[in-house]
C-alpha cells in the first residue's frame, strides 16, 4: 500500500490548485483522475475571466497548472479511478492499486445532465453531443441545436457560429440565465435563433441525427425541426456516488462543508464544482483547492 501525505482525488483547476500548495508545502502529494487532468475548463475554447491572464484556452491554463504542480513534486497519476474509499481510515482502492493518506481532498466536479428522451443515447457520437468545442468543427456549414439558456449553453451556442451555418438555441423558459454580456453577443449573432418554451421530445435519424421533435410547453404543440447536430447543455450532476452516501450532502448530490473545506470527517475535504457553493465558476475552484490544502496542514 503507498502512502502519502495529501491525496486528491480529480484533476480540475480545484485539484491542481491544492496540488501546489500541498506540495509546495513539501506534503507527499498524489492526484488520482480518473481520465485526464483538466475537468470542464480543459474543453473550453476562449478562458477570459481568470485574473492575471488576458485570453487562453483550456488546454493552455490547464497544462500550466499541471507543469506548476509538478515542479513543486505532485505526482499525478491518470487513468486511474478509484473504486473504494474508507474515509475513516483514510483508504482509497483504485482499479490499479491500494493507497493511504493523511488528508484526502474530493475535488471530483461534475458532469452534464443529460436530456433521457428517445435518440440521445443512440446517437451519441453521431449528432448528439455534449462539447461544441470539440466537436463543433464536425458541423460546417450545417444547421445544429443547442439545448439550454444558461451560461455554458449560450458560450457554447457563440461558437458553434463559427463552424454552423445556423444555431437554434432552445430553451424549455422565455429568457435566458446566461449573463448579461453572453446574451447580448447571441441576441445580436445572426446565426442564432431562438426557440423559446420549448423542450426536445425526441431526437430523430437513421444512422446519424437528422431531426429533433420539439413540443412548446404553453401549447402542447410538436413539430420537427431539420438539423444534423444537436449540442445538450441543461445542468449539472456532481460527480459525488462513489462515496456511497457516507459524506453529507444536499438534495442535488453536492458535498457540504463548512468555510475550511472541511467535510464531518476529519482529514477529509472537499473543493470545486463537487462542493456545494453558490458559484461555480474556476476562480472560485482555485480558490478552494487553496483552501482545502492549507487546511489540510493543520493536521
Amino acid at each position: 500500500m503507498e502512502e502519502y501525505d495529501t491525496i486528491i482525488i480529480g484533476g480540475g483547476p480545484a485539484g491542481l490548485s491544492a496540488a501546489l500548495y500541498s506540495s509546495r508545502d513539501g506534503q507527499k502529494t498524489l492526484i488520482l483522475d480518473k481520465g485526464v487532468p483538466g475537468g470542464q475548463i480543459y474543453l473550453s475554447s476562449v478562458v477570459e475571466n481568470y485574473p492575471g491572464v488576458k485570453s487562453t484556452d483550456g488546454q493552455a491554463l490547464i497544462a500550466t497548472m499541471v507543469e506548476q504542480a509538478k515542479f513543486f513534486g505532485t505526482k499525478i497519476n491518470q487513468f486511474e479511478e478509484v473504486s473504494e474509499i474508507d474515509l475513516n481510515k483514510k483508504i482509497l482502492k483504485t482499479n490499479k492499486a491500494e493507497y493511504k493518506a493523511k488528508s484526502i481532498i474530493l475535488s471530483t466536479g461534475n458532469r452534464w445532465k443529460k436530456l433521457n428522451v428517445p435518440g440521445e443515447a443512440e446517437f451519441v457520437g453521431k449528432g448528439v453531443s455534449y462539447c461544441a468545442t470539440c466537436d463543433g468543427p464536425f458541423f460546417k456549414d450545417e444547421e445544429v441545436a443547442v439545448i439550454g439558456g444558461g451560461e455554458s449553453a449560450v458560450e457554447e451556442a457563440l461558437h458553434l457560429t463559427k463552424f454552423a451555418s445556423k444555431v437554434y438555441l432552445i430553451h424549455r423558459r422565455d429568457k435566458l440565465r446566461a449573463s448579461k454580456r453572453l446574451q447580448d453577443l447571441a441576441f445580436k449573432n445572426p446565426k442564432i435563433e431562438f426557440i423559446w418554451d420549448s423542450e426536445v421530445s425526441s431526437i430523430n435519424g437513421a444512422q446519424k441525427v437528422e431531426s429533433l421533435t420539439i413540443k412548446n410547453k404553453k401549447t402542447g404543440e410538436e413539430k420537427p425541426l431539420d438539423i444534423s447536430g444537436i449540442f445538450i447543455f441543461i445542468g449539472m450532476i456532481p460527480n459525488s456516488e462513489f462515496l456511497s452516501g457516507q459524506l453529507e450532502t444536499n438534495e442535488r448530490g453536492y458535498i457540504i462543508t463548512n468555510e475550511k473545506m472541511q467535510t464531518k470527517f476529519p482529514g477529509i475535504y472537499a473543493a470545486g464544482d463537487v462542493r456545494m457553493s453558490p458559484v461555480k465558476q474556476l476562480t472560485t475552484a482555485t480558490a478552494d483547492g487553496t483552501i482545502a490544502a492549507i487546511s489540510s496542514l493543520e493536521i
